[in-house]
């Protein structure tokens, strides 16, 4: 019995060798499982950074540009009510013979209005007859239409509006019917 005991004993050390080699090819396989998860986890971030800095990249250029292109608005808002003045000038002055005044004047108007133009000032277009629409216009009062097509339509237009670049600095002013 002792032979057989010494077979046994001798099969026990040779079979924990086994496992401990084949939990170490498990660990091992876990190591490089964790650093690949590792690696995958470290380019997802940096993936996301990159692409959080091309958006900031992209926001920044954008705000910039928009800046620009108001920066003088504020300037061009207090000009319109002199732009106004030199409208109702000419309108009393052509009432009358034209004199060298009004066309000095007129001459001034027209070099404010180019320079004003040239900084991306345009006039929003409206006429008496177009369909009053709430987000383009700011209807200063309602009277009776003139005739029954003329409901909901512009009948006046008070105070012209102004557009810098694409966005309307200032309303026109209307009376509508109704």
């Amino acid at each position: 019995m002792s032979k057989k005991k010494t077979k046994v004993e001798a099969e026990l050390p040779e079979e924990n060798t086994v496992n401990e080699t084949a939990t170490e090819t498990t660990v091992e396989l876990s190591v490089e499982e964790q650093l690949s998860a590792d690696l995958a986890q470290e380019k997802d971030k940096f993936l996301r950074l990159f692409a959080e800095f091309e958006n900031y990249k992209r926001r920044t250029t954008k705000e910039r540009i928009e800046l620009f292109s108001t920066a003088s608005q504020d300037v061009i808002k207090v000009l319109l009510p002199v732009l106004d003045d030199f409208d109702r000038a000419l309108l009393e002055m052509s009432k009358s013979e034209p004199t060298e005044l009004s066309k000095g004047v007129e001459l001034i108007k027209n070099k404010l209005s180019s320079t004003l133009e040239q900084k991306g000032l345009s006039l929003v277009e409206v006429k008496p007859g177009d369909v009053f629409n709430a987000d383009d216009h700011e209807a200063i009062t309602q009277i009776p239409a003139p005739t029954d097509d003329m409901k909901g339509k512009i009948i006046d237009v008070i105070e012209k509006g102004y557009k810098l670049g694409d966005k309307v600095i200032r309303f026109p002013k209307v009376v509508i019917g109704n």
